[in-house]
């Protein structure tokens, strides 16, 4: 095996060459349109562009990987997680093209693709599994009636895959049609395949997983187990391991019960067992992951093992070298997922430019990242942009050190869930471990504080010396001087929904008067160097990190993200509202359009069901009315802001 093709794109690309080139083996790194300037392309040796940036065009795409394979010379592929990783197909065309598969055997992933065949088997191995239903009758009538018979709450899932796509809690029996509709047209969009399965819903679960390893000579072994309950849209955001429900008779019971689904499949390669933990203490199966996990840093800090490195091994016909007796956890290790979204709107999806990008450089932290400063986050891929990953001896020791590795880390120009992260932390009941599965739904985080004024000041200063080194005419002039000394410039800044009217004028030597809605101050700007601002007011010396993209300025104070835009001093008059007009709240594509034009509709029927990066968003009518324009059809790309429907009240 000398070179690898990495069948996927951002931070597990970048991370998976990263161990190749440890182990002396060349890389090959594929793109789409979109990612033609991605890092994951230049941290390979070469790479080779197959197609749009649709990921069904290029990511999705297995004769276009595997002619890349063949131009590239390589002889194994690494899947990554996520596209292809756990496409029983795809594996079985790489073998027949004469490629390694780095992964589990064609047939093991199908069965464990399969939800309905992976619980038989589960069962058949002796562990217990969730009620629910998996029949090949897949109308709504027949969900219908099996939810009527376990009884509400339940669970709808994709059959052919995770990650939180495809999936809907259905509460009470008028919900069903509408969350069916939703889950199969997700899991359609997401799999290529819209067959789903019913489960009972367990209130107040965890979601523990056991990380499993096995190689081509009946070698198998768990690496113990990850906590992945901090979930938005039930997708992980936080995981961690050892998990703070686990004693060691129940972790020796789920390790003994992951084995024994692992060996009944013949399992090979890296791959993930998960169950759900009640709050009784029992645990039920629920799928088995035949890839490498988006958390798997979580276990190689506490084992010492590299899982890229183990699969590889494994993939050359190499033995583990080690049983159970030999593996032990060694402290404890958190991650964060820092993803592009607005916490404040529902985890919204959310596009724009990195203008500014640091890594934190604390001791006992690592980060797996896939963007770099000039990184265009679009529409069209998952919203995760890097992990952040923390390890201590103890549990508090590595949620400490992530805290200050959040603090330290700097992203700005495309909105993010740093700070949310920070607040999940901050929370008692998380300090303490009393976490599940519906923490982020039923847990009101206190807000961080927030200094605007202050905000302001920095975008001021900032933009005041911006101007200066962009002048070329009478450049030692100070910004905004007048012949007339005593007049100050004034502008006005939007922070969330609040304005506020600033005027400022400079005293010389770098100091300004800064008056934000009314109240006034000296402020001195002692430096400004690349993103980093320190600045000064009455002796009180600050640094923050501000960027400007046009009008609108992105800053980090170290604890809040904070989105400032300034008005124009000369508004565009032909632009105004349209009456009655229901937006995009975010960019994307149009999935379906449910109304039409003439048609009476009452607050809250859907209107337009948007899709972007992997998630489905609804758009609800805000007032009753008749549909008097509609602006868009399914297929449709929109930009956040734009009309899609006019309703006339």
């Amino acid at each position: 095996m000398t070179k690898i093709l990495v069948a996927n794109r951002g931070e597990i690309a970048v991370r998976v060459m990263r161990t190749c080139r440890d182990m002396g083996i060349a890389t090959v790194a594929v793109f789409s349109d979109a990612d033609a300037s991605a890092p994951h392309v230049a941290a390979a040796d070469e790479a080779i562009h197959i197609g749009a940036s649709q990921s069904g065009e290029s990511y999705l795409s297995i004769s276009k990987l595997l002619d890349a394979a063949q131009r590239a010379g390589a002889d194994a592929i690494h899947p990554g997680y996520g596209f292809l990783s756990e496409n029983g197909a795809f594996a079985e065309a790489c073998g027949k093209a004469g490629l390694t598969f780095i992964g589990p055997r064609p047939q093991t992933i199908r069965a464990m693709g399969a939800k309905k065949e992976a619980k038989a088997i589960a069962q058949r191995a002796g562990v217990a599994v969730v009620p629910g239903y998996d029949g090949t009758d897949q109308s709504v009538a027949a969900f219908s009636a099996k939810a009527n018979e376990i009884g509400f709450p339940v669970l709808l899932k994709a059959s052919a895959g995770g990650g939180g796509k495809g999936m809907r809690i259905v509460r009470a029996p008028g919900e069903l049609a509408s969350a069916f509709e939703g889950a199969k047209r997700e899991a359609q969009n997401a799999f290529g395949d819209d067959t789903l399965i019913l489960e009972k819903y367990i209130e107040r679960p965890r979601h523990v997983e056991i990380q499993i390893l096995g190689d081509e000579h009946d070698n198998l072994v768990h690496l113990f187990e990850r906590e992945c309950s901090i979930q938005r849209r039930h997708q992980k955001i936080i995981e961690e391991s050892p998990s703070p429900a686990l004693d060691a008779d129940l972790r020796y019971r789920m390790g003994r019960a992951a084995v024994d689904v692992a060996r009944a499949i013949d399992y090979s390669s890296a791959g993930t067992v998960e169950f759900i933990l009640a709050p009784d203490g029992k645990f039920y199966f629920l799928e088995v992951n035949t890839r490498l996990q988006v958390e798997h840093p979580v276990t190689e800090l506490i084992t010492g093992l590299d899982l890229v490195r183990e699969q590889i091994r494994i993939a050359r016909g190499e033995t583990l070298g080690y049983g159970q007796q030999d593996l032990k956890q060694s402290g404890a290790a958190m991650e964060c997922r820092l993803c592009a979204e607005d916490p404040d709107q529902s985890f919204m999806p959310a596009i724009g430019t990195v203008l500014a990008y640091q890594e934190p450089q604390s001791p006992g932290v690592r980060v797996d990242s896939g963007i770099a400063i000039g990184s265009v986050v679009g529409i069209h891929y998952d919203s995760m942009l890097a992990k952040i990953v923390t390890h201590g001896a103890t549990r508090d020791e590595a949620r400490e050190r992530m805290e200050r590795a959040l603090r330290e880390l700097v992203v700005l120009g495309v909105p993010t869930n740093r700070a949310y992260l920070l607040r999940v932390l901050a929370n008692e009941e998380f300090r303490a471990g009393n976490i599940h599965t519906h923490f982020l739904q039923d847990t009101k985080l206190d807000a961080l504080p927030t200094d605007t004024t202050a905000a302001i000041v920095a975008c001021v200063l900032a933009s005041t010396q911006e101007r200066e080194r962009a002048r070329t005419v009478l450049p030692q002039i100070p910004s905004g001087y007048r012949n007339n000394f005593a007049l100050g410039q004034h502008t006005a800044f939007v922070v969330g929904e609040g304005e506020h009217a600033v005027r400022y004028r400079c005293l010389g030597a770098d100091a300004y008067s800064i008056e934000v809605d009314g109240k006034a101050q000296i402020a001195k700007r002692i430096s400004l160097t690349n993103s980093l601002l320190t600045y000064e007011i009455d002796g009180h010396r600050k640094s923050v990190s501000v960027v400007a993209d046009g009008e609108r300025y992105f800053l980090r104070d170290g604890v809040n993200d904070i989105v400032l835009n300034e008005k124009p001093r000369f508004p565009d008059a032909t632009s105004s509202e349209v009456k009655g007009a229901c937006i995009a709240p975010m960019p994307g594509k149009v999935a379906t359009v449910h109304v039409v034009n003439g048609q009476r509709i009452e607050k809250g029927a859907q209107l337009v069901v948007l899709e972007a990066m992997k998630m489905e968003h609804v758009v609800t009518a805000s007032h009753a009315g008749t549909v008097r324009d509609v602006r868009v059809q399914a297929g449709t790309q929109v930009h956040a802001h734009e009309v899609l429907i006019v309703i006339d009240e």
